[in-house]
């Protein structure tokens, strides 16, 4: 077996943990400390966790976050889901290849009685939201109780290894995610009125105004809130194509749950599906743990994401495909390759045009969906709530910080504290986070060649400060009190001298800035370049290529220092010598030199057909769901009752937004279909919990079945 875990990071420190021993299917394997499953599984080079009971098609990890079962695996006899269960010294992993058995009944369980607890705020998710609302209604005094099911608070933040954007003042601009979790949870933690439960799931809302948990993933609690906010976040939204369910095929945050929590390096070779910020974050993200990336396509004539995103992921060698959509993951067991193609006006594949790359991972990023359900519960039975984040609208994670922070004091003012109600510039101040990229203007670079100055590569409005909070000099300016204006170096205009001192260059989150200077040489100026890679990665004395803003090539050039200054926070400024003609152009270093493989099509591939599968859990095609809705079946329900599409252990969240798009693809308004209902947990949990069974070690024992088991007849209750 190989050892597929990330020794060393650039951003991430890897700390030694005790190995602990485990078998698959027989065979001895290591696993870390605090180690999931599916991620030891992955370490070891095993990325097929069983086979489904339908068909027999392979299955593997997809969500990576406990909400469907797809990485579902036999651990000590027990189905478990691989992703969120942690390895034990000597546990017996097997793969789901048959219906797990019930486990026998030899006699009644003792029982005990559900614990009440009554609190002033219930907070449903411990990420950028749910904090910063944490923080207000904690100066406010407000008993407020925070649920998350992950084993630390922080929510996404806990995967970003890059500098977030907006402003300092309102959102930590230019620190990165990873340290952004750690203030916000240190704050939190110092709120005496405040109390935090990790490895706790929320999992429903009922008509008595109590929501259902299971605290520390065993014992089943019910809260009662005065009011609820829910800063649940978002789930990440799929895509139906050849081989979408092949192994291999999976969300871009279940790969930054791998990379970046975990520590695995989960792929040799990716290929990204979508050019908004998590597609382009992500793909950042595989190089730097030091995967290869094939290729990324977005269907739009432009990526969504912000430019400088872009930008650094072209600079760093990555091809990138816009006007391109996915037509296959091939693979028989798992994935070997990805085909795309470019689309024509319509949104159609254009013949001729295919594209194969060899891989082994497609991620999707395809965008999101608001995790709801708790709220509209709640508003159904009249429990007041207020929602945050991305629960609320799918923005960028300095907006969720903002937004949780207003949502925090609008509840501390509901619940008749004494608080300043929210300012009116923090509503602005919001609306500008949660904005759309803006414009984009040419570049404009410097006519000068003397002294030494900073060349600012960023060209499209978006919310962004951090180089104008930390110039020494208040040479870097916003003209506007928009903070989405473009910033421009004034030293010249108003007869200051740049002092080269690099803070620009050392925070800005794009990458996007560079200094140049003429002083020592005016024919072959230094130019410093923010580098995010290893130390080991670049030397003094090495010939690097160099390219412009979009990632064009300007030729080689010999790297003359490397420092790695505080103030870079783990950033390295890299200074290369460079020809006059081409210093000012210069705006980074190919990281990933090896050229994208592009191999012959070995089979004709056609557009979307009806033998493609839309629910994943249970194997339910395009084809199946489609005939019923041109018989006339307009209710979800229906075509669940007859297909069973929806009744898997996802309960519904991937297959539902599919089938939403497969009515209007046939052409039925959204006011002619009647919706789904949505399961009365959003959750699976074994139904021994609700009787309060669990083992004095914590863990719940099987006597009875899950609510519902991949494969398995459901037992929704």
């Amino acid at each position: 077996m190989s050892d597929n875990r990330i020794r060393e990071h650039p951003i991430l420190p890897v700390a030694e943990r005790p190995d602990v021993p485990f078998t698959w299917e027989g065979r001895p394997l290591v696993a870390k400390a605090g180690e999931m499953i599916a991620s030891a599984l992955f370490a070891n080079g095993v990325r097929i966790f069983g086979h489904h009971t339908k068909d027999g098609a392979p299955q593997g990890i997809f969500c990576a976050n406990g909400q469907c079962a797809q990485c579902m695996v036999i651990a000590d006899g027990k189905p478990v889901k691989s992703c969120i269960t942690p390895v034990q010294p000597g546990m017996a992993v097997e793969p789901a290849d048959d219906r797990p058995p019930l486990p026998d009944v030899t006699g009644v369980p003792p029982l005990r009685t559900i614990e009440t607890l009554a609190v002033d705020c219930l907070i449903i998710g411990g990420g950028p939201a749910g904090l910063s609302a944490a923080l207000e209604l904690g100066q406010a005094g407000v008993k407020t109780l925070i649920v998350d099911d992950k084993e630390r608070l922080g929510g996404k933040l806990v995967l970003q290894t890059h500098k977030f954007f907006g402003s300092i003042e309102a959102c930590y601009a230019g620190t990165r995610g990873i340290d952004i979790a750690t203030r916000l949870e240190t704050e939190v933690r110092r709120m005496a009125s405040v109390e935090v439960w990790l490895n706790s799931v929320a999992l429903s809302v009922f008509s008595d105004h109590k929501v259902g948990v299971l605290r520390d993933n065993h014992r089943y609690v019910l809260v009662q809130p005065k009011v609820l906010l829910v800063a649940a976040g978002a789930r990440e939204k799929s895509l139906i194509f050849r081989g979408n369910t092949l192994p291999g095929v999976y969300g871009a945050g279940a790969f930054q749950t791998l990379v970046n929590r975990d520590l695995i390096r989960s792929a040799g070779r990716i290929f990204v599906v979508g050019g908004g910020n998590v597609g382009l974050i992500a793909a950042y993200h595989a190089l730097q743990a030091g995967i290869g990336v094939a290729g990324l396509c977005e269907a739009l004539p432009e990526c969504g994401g912000y430019k400088v995103h872009r930008d650094k992921l072209a600079r760093m060698g990555v091809p990138i495909y816009t006007s391109h959509t996915i037509l296959s993951a091939n693979g028989v067991d798992e994935v070997e390759s990805v085909t795309i193609a470019r689309i024509d006006e319509q949104w159609q594949p254009i013949p001729g045009t295919e594209k194969s790359f060899s891989c082994d991972t497609v991620l999707i990023a395809v965008g999101l969906e608001p995790v709801n359900e708790f709220t509209e519960k709640a508003k159904a039975f009249g429990l007041p709530v207020f929602t945050a984040g991305d629960a609320e609208e799918i923005a960028e994670a300095s907006a969720a910080m903002f937004t949780g922070r207003m949502r925090g004091r609008q509840v501390a003012e509901f619940l008749g504290c004494a608080v300043a109600p929210v300012p009116p510039e923090w509503e602005t101040t919001a609306e500008i986070l949660k904005s759309r990229p803006g414009a984009t203007v040419a570049e404009e670079l410097p006519e000068r060649e003397e002294g030494v100055f900073p060349v600012l590569h960023c060209v499209q409005e978006i919310p962004c400060n951090p180089c104008v909070s930390v110039c020494p000099q208040g040479d870097i300016v916003i003209k506007s009190t928009d903070l989405r204006a473009l910033p421009e170096y004034v030293g010249w205009e108003i007869g200051k001298t740049c002092t080269g001192c690099e803070q620009c260059v050392a925070i800005c989150p794009g990458l996007a800035i560079t200094t140049v200077d003429y002083r020592k040489n005016a024919q072959q100026p230094l130019v410093t370049i923010a580098h995010e890679y290893g130390r080991e990665s670049i030397q003094v004395g090495d010939r690097v290529a160099v390219v412009d803003m979009e990632g064009n090539p300007l030729g080689e050039v010999e790297v003359a220092q490397v420092r790695a200054p505080k103030s870079a926070d783990r950033r390295l400024l890299v200074r290369v010598r460079a020809p006059a003609e081409i210093a000012r152009q210069i705006a980074g270093i190919v990281v990933q030199r090896e050229k994208e493989i592009v191999e012959p099509l070995e089979f004709p591939v056609e557009r979307l057909d009806d033998d493609e599968i839309l629910c994943r859990c249970e194997r339910v095609t395009v084809g199946e769901l489609r005939a019923l809705i041109r018989a006339g079946v307009h209710d979800m329900n229906a075509l669940k009752a007859q297909t069973r599409a929806g009744m898997g252990a996802c309960g519904g969240k991937t297959c539902t937004p599919l089938i939403r798009r497969l009515f209007r693809e046939e052409g039925v308004p959204v006011s002619e279909v009647t919706p789904n209902v949505v399961r009365p947990l959003f959750v699976e949990v074994p139904l021994g919990i609700f009787a309060g069974t669990e083992s004095e070690q914590g863990e719940a024992p099987w006597t009875q079945c899950e609510l519902s088991t991949e494969g398995a007849e459901s037992h929704s209750l």
